[in-house]
């Protein structure tokens, strides 16, 4: 199933030899955004943002870029910043001197992220806290959790502690 949802991100047709699920179905009716929610859903962010990227509307790309530059992924962050250049779209300015600063590389609204998950509240009660949406939520705790190389919140409490970004 993955191989004809990636080929029709590469813009090829293959047919799937059994119904896909999701995010893959949507992947193969090229619904980037629900493709990219449903990956999202399960910590795929890298991919999310890559879906993300292929869509024309400012909010989306914006997404995109924030996402990719939270991971890290250079290469992602160019491509979405030349594609947003090419709609003549404006780009969101990129890491700040606190941010470059910071050992972690975390932005002040990851590291508000962090506290609030190494205070023990979920995605949900982030989002209603930082009156976000849960998918954005989803993705700011997606970014500290790789930024501090954690492999659970937990872990990133006690990165974060090693690192003395948190009192914890």
């Amino acid at each position: 199933m993955r191989v004809p949802a990636w080929a029709a991100v590469a813009g090829l047709e293959l047919e799937a030899e059994r119904p896909a699920p999701p995010p893959f179905a949507a992947m193969l009716r090229r619904d980037w955004r629900t493709a990219a929610d449903e990956l999202a859903g399960v910590g795929w962010s890298y991919d999310a943002a890559l879906l993300l990227s292929l869509l024309d509307d400012e909010a989306s790309l914006a997404e995109a870029l924030e996402i990719a530059r939270g991971l890290g992924a250079e290469p992602l962050a160019r491509r979405v910043t030349t594609r947003m250049r090419e709609l003549g779209l404006s780009v969101p300015r990129g890491p700040r001197a606190p941010t470059l600063a910071n050992p972690a590389g975390l932005t002040a609204r990851q590291l508000e992220v962090l506290a609030l998950l190494a205070g023990g509240l979920s995605n949900a009660e982030i989002a209603d806290r930082l009156v976000v949406s849960p998918r954005t939520a989803e993705h700011h705790v997606a970014a500290v959790l790789a930024k501090l190389g954690a492999e659970s919140r937990w872990d990133a409490a006690r990165r974060a502690a090693e690192l003395g970004l948190t009192a914890g």
